[in-house]
């Protein structure tokens, strides 16, 4: 990565492009590993005194220290390697799901540190279930003070009030646990659609170009969308852009209600929908949940195949009729137990239904695409805070 540094005078003033300067080299060494000043110098164009000036302040802030020696083929002393002191803050991802609780715990550099799970059952006490997820939170922080909590949770992101608005017929106590981890903990709690956070986990993984236009398809217990246009995440005037489950689309004739899509989209490629497939399909499924789902996609046949891939193809037609992305991902529990052969039989599908050509590929982040689109999304407002050093 090659960066450019800012002056003072036409560009900035002193302290204003210190501060940017200051900025853009804990970003190389966030993305390039630690480095030494000579490298720092090479990749910013920044002068040698500069350098030294950038590197004491950002010793002085703590923000990052020496972390070993370099220049053993060279002549004159070692030159002194630096790299960012990731335990300067931690931050937290939550990906709260209708049936389940994910947290991971990460430090500075984005690794993880801790990972937990909470099963909630259909009929918990939503009470009970605020204090179960705050205690599942703290419990895998451990001592670790937390410096940001971002929360990923299926519904509307109020752009106004920053809470969640909930679709169809998801339950009270996500919003209240968002609400009582900002009151209890007093750290800044960021909150946003599930999708959307797979997304950014999608173009943080490489699987796509950080400028690329793509939507991710998400096939899981429900179904929904992420809109990435050039670049940037797209959430629409009220939050809800890529809420798909309501296309009308459907088997039954029927329309879907402002609140509930049982009759949309989501009526024809969530999972319940997916395992009756498969049942008529003549395989045999436990439950209809988005496990069972996906375990039917890695046992079906090509008609089964064929048949589900025509169902998404619908929907991802729909989708690409208005915005023409010219690239679909397939995530969620059953885009990505169906791989590159369900993604394969979408593309053949789609390419029958529209005249717009669409590469169709399966998501490039295996492990909980949620959480993990969490916890950058909390790395990027810590690091916004933090990497900010005082000039």
């Amino acid at each position: 990565m090659t960066a450019t540094r800012v002056q003072p005078g036409r560009n900035a003033s002193p302290r204003t492009a210190r501060a940017i300067n200051d900025r853009l080299a804990l970003r190389l060494l966030q993305e390039e590993g630690p480095l030494t000043a000579a490298q720092l110098k090479e990749l910013t164009g920044m002068s040698r005194p500069s350098v030294a000036d950038l590197v004491e302040r950002l010793q002085d802030s703590g923000l990052i220290e020496v972390v070993g020696e370099s220049g053993a083929a060279r002549r004159g002393p070692n030159a002194r390697v630096y790299g960012i002191v990731a335990d300067r803050a931690h931050v937290a991802g939550l990906d709260v799901r209708i049936d389940s609780i994910g947290v991971e715990i990460a430090d500075l550099l984005g690794r993880t540190l801790a990972r937990a799970d909470l099963a909630v059952p259909a009929d918990a006490d939503p009470a009970r279930t605020i204090e179960n997820g705050i205690d599942l939170l703290l419990g895998a922080a451990g001592t670790v003070p937390l410096h940001t909590v971002a929360f990923g949770a299926p519904g509307l992101i109020n752009p106004v009030t920053g809470r969640l608005s909930t679709t169809g017929e998801l339950p009270t106590w996500h919003g209240d646990l968002v609400d009582e981890v900002r009151t209890r903990l007093g750290v800044p709690v960021l909150l946003e659609n599930e999708v959307n956070l797979a997304a950014i986990a999608e173009q943080r993984s490489g699987g796509v170009a950080a400028d690329d236009t793509f939507v991710l398809l998400w096939i899981g217990g429900g179904v929904g969308a992420a809109l990435v246009l050039d670049g940037r995440l797209r959430r629409g005037n009220s939050g809800g852009a890529g809420e798909v489950g309501f296309l009308p689309i459907s088997d039954s004739g029927r329309l879907p209600t402002s609140t509930n899509c049982d009759d949309g989209f989501h009526g024809l490629a969530g999972s319940r929908a997916v395992c009756a497939l498969a049942r008529a399909h003549g395989l045999s499924v436990q439950g209809s949940d988005a496990a069972a789902a996906a375990a039917a996609v890695r046992a079906g046949g090509p008609g089964f195949l064929d048949e589900l891939a025509a169902r998404i193809a619908v929907g991802a037609a729909s989708v690409c009729a208005v915005l023409d992305p010219g690239r679909v991902v397939l995530a969620g529990e059953v885009g990505a137990a169906g791989g590159p052969d369900l993604a394969d039989r979408v593309a053949a599908r789609l390419a029958r239904l529209s005249p717009l050509r669409t590469e169709v590929r399966p998501t490039a982040v295996s492990g909980g695409p949620i959480l993990r689109g969490a916890v950058m999304t909390a790395l990027d407002s810590a690091q916004n805070a933090l990497f900010t050093p005082a000039g």
